[in-house]
């Protein structure tokens, strides 16, 4: 196991931890988009957890702001605040709430979960940046349904057009969304190429596969924006979770708890504290 898989195991751990005590929704989408999140917070941003507001960062934004439980999660494992934070997410005066805030958080650049809006904002900052002669970079996860949104392919068309070769999108395309499968709510594909139609550089390859998204997330294209399209599992890693829209919204709790976190490695009884 590399660096970054062990560090997404222990984001799906605090995950489904975290889900479980504050009694959150979206513990489904947390784990989907931990193999990604790993990468990303294992080398690929340049970031300072002592430094968080380092004019130098990349910027990252989680569009999708509903799985906020694992970017808390990598934040706090990187030292940007003390792991034991983690222990209020979704608590009433928690600075962590259950759609990732940037209020009181270092580390996090934007406030989301209004679906629709963080590559437009992501797109901003590039576009900023560039003009101010910076070499950041600023990455933006989506979430597959969010692609439903308008505001997400007027961004597109907005990078696009101003050929933001500084910004790199990841959609994580586990194929369901809150009520049920993407596919028959409304068909994105053929995906990549509705993205590259709108000036993109788009790949696609297995979200859960760290080499290859590593790979990808250092691609950089002359001139073209880049959307990485990572085919993933709802629910990644927990068995009776994957696929599952019922875990959309529900937390595990009691048995299931214990279930989910024995499949993640942890015995039960140190599951409260693992």
């Amino acid at each position: 196991m590399t660096d970054s898989e062990e560090f997404a195991l222990k984001l799906r751990r605090h995950v489904v931890r975290m889900c479980s005590r504050g009694e959150s929704s979206h513990v489904a989408s947390g784990l989907s988009i931990a193999d990604i999140i790993a990468v990303l917070y294992d080398g690929v941003l340049n970031i300072d957890p002592a430094n968080p507001d380092w004019p130098e960062r990349d910027r990252f934004i989680l569009s999708k702001g509903h799985a906020g439980a694992c970017v808390y999660a990598a934040l706090a494992e990187r030292g940007f605040f003390d792991v034991s934070a983690l222990d209020s997410h979704y608590s009433n005066g928690s600075s962590l709430s259950g759609h990732v805030s940037h209020k009181g958080v270092p580390g996090v650049e934007l406030s989301t979960g209004s679906l629709g809006h963080g590559l437009g904002v992501g797109a901003g900052m590039a576009l900023n940046l560039r003009r101010l002669g910076g070499s950041q970079r600023v990455f933006v996860v989506l979430s597959d349904g969010e692609c439903d949104e308008g505001s997400v392919w007027e961004a597109a068309l907005f990078a696009g057009h101003h050929r933001l070769a500084n910004l790199c999108v990841i959609i994580d395309y586990n194929k369901l969304q809150s009520l049920g499968r993407v596919a028959e709510t409304i068909n994105l594909e053929p995906f990549g190429a509705k993205w590259r139609a709108f000036g993109w550089n788009a790949l696609r390859v297995d979200g859960h596969d760290h080499h290859a998204l590593r790979a990808a997330l250092a691609e950089r294209a002359d001139n073209r924006p880049t959307c990485i399209v990572a085919d993933t599992v709802k629910g990644r890693g927990i068995s009776f979770m994957e696929n599952q829209v019922l875990w959309h919204y529900r937390a595990p709790r009691g048995e299931e708890y214990i279930a989910a976190m024995r499949e993640l490695g942890v015995d039960v009884a140190m599951a409260q504290d693992a």
